[in-house]
């Protein structure tokens, strides 16, 4: 299986962390909004019929909470899926809240 690839797209006011695996057609991604210097609001999770089952949405996510670790901001989960993922994983509570 090829590996992920996730990259982060950020402009002011909003961006995306999106996924793209080798031989695959389309991309999965997290959309946010930028609330302010150390805070996001996770919108949606997206995933193509062609990305599903390849782990690339759980790998967004998982990339997510690393990112905010190491730049030190906050995640606000209203994405559905993100929720979910979060109530998987109480050691996110660090940076993930509702």
């Amino acid at each position: 299986m090829s590996s992920i690839a996730i990259e982060k797209e950020i402009s002011e006011t909003s961006g995306r962390y999106v996924a793209r695996i080798d031989g695959r057609e389309g991309e999965s991604e997290i959309t946010f909004t930028v609330l302010g210097p150390d805070l996001i609001r996770a919108d949606h999770t997206n995933a193509p019929e062609t990305m599903r089952g390849t782990g690339a949405a759980k790998a967004l996510v998982e990339f997510m909470v690393a990112d905010a670790r190491k730049a030190g901001f906050t995640i606000i989960a209203r994405c559905p899926y993100v929720r979910a993922q979060d109530e998987k994983n109480p050691d996110w509570d660090d940076v993930v809240t509702r």
